[in-house]
């Protein structure tokens, strides 16, 4: 496991060949190559590679699936399925991009309750 920086602008790259058993929690970003088994929680970005696997449910922010992952994904902004990757599992996000080639069995739900509140947040703004 590798950490570039610190904070919320931290990088944590699980690299290939490298397996983990439990939670991983980031208050920044994460690059999955390898394989991990338990939930993935970051405050950041999290890319799943092309070889990389979860096994267990994963939150953060914009969620990139190049790999594979068994279990839920929640995007609080984005989620975007690349050509190669599988998800067999349930995903909320705002916006949802599936690419040609994906495998996704499960349910989608797009939190339309976020998208309300932000735009009404964003029109308030501009009445002041």
């Amino acid at each position: 496991m590798k950490n570039i920086s610190t904070g919320r602008d931290a990088i944590t790259i699980i690299s290939a060949g490298v397996t983990i058993e439990g939670k991983l929690s980031s208050d920044g970003s994460v690059r999955i190559d390898g394989i991990i088994k338990g939930d993935v929680n970051a405050h950041g970005n999290i890319t799943i590679g092309e070889h990389g696997e979860i096994l267990g449910q994963v939150k953060g922010s914009t969620i990139t699936l190049g790999g594979k992952v068994f279990g839920s994904i929640n995007a609080d902004e984005k989620i975007v399925l690349e050509s190669k990757s599988m998800l067999k599992g349930d995903l909320i996000t705002k916006i949802l991009v599936i690419e040609e080639g994906s495998h996704f069995e499960g349910n989608s739900k797009m939190n339309l309750t976020a998208i309300k509140n932000e735009k009404i947040a964003n029109l308030e703004s501009l009445a002041k």
